[in-house]
């Protein structure tokens, strides 16, 4: 993995070059699986192939297991995030989003799930909110402007 710091890379996410901004994303990326070490980035990666084959009470106590014993694995507390977005619990998925986000405030992907979970409870204001601080972080999102424009649509 690349020694940049953080600083380098957010610069990176707002470069004119869509390989220098994709290179840092993937960085961003290995660096919040890996946080915990290659243990924890396997932990996330079985929660990931249990949810994708449909084993989602075992990937949800996977997660909650690593959440109760690493409280600060920013990305185990995104990963349930994720599997409440996709159960349609919404308010537990926003709950997870926020707690990823105090870990790490520039986490794009929790604020882009923050932005989805706001939308499918109708509250497109605060979607809108989410998914503008994800283009601060990410400028050249285009998904994120797409549903600006689509709860904008909305309100």
């Amino acid at each position: 993995m690349t020694d940049f710091s953080t600083e380098q890379l957010l610069a990176q996410l707002h470069h004119q070059d869509e390989e220098v901004r994709a290179a840092a994303t993937e960085i961003f990326w290995q660096r919040w699986f890996q946080q915990k070490g290659i243990q924890g980035a396997r932990q996330l990666m079985r929660s990931q192939s249990l949810m994708q084959g449909g084993n989602l009470a075992a990937a949800a106590t996977l997660l909650d297991e690593l959440i109760r014993d690493q409280p600060d694995f920013a990305e185990a507390w995104n990963r349930r995030a994720v599997l409440h977005y996709a159960t349609g619990d919404y308010d537990r998925a926003i709950a997870d989003c926020q707690a990823t986000l105090a870990l790490v405030p520039h986490h794009f992907g929790a604020l882009h799930g923050l932005g989805l979970c706001h939308a499918a409870l109708g509250n497109y204001s605060a979607a809108i909110q989410a998914f503008r601080q994800a283009l601060e972080v990410q400028p050249y999102a285009l998904v994120n402007q797409r549903l600006i424009l689509e709860c904008t649509a909305k309100l």
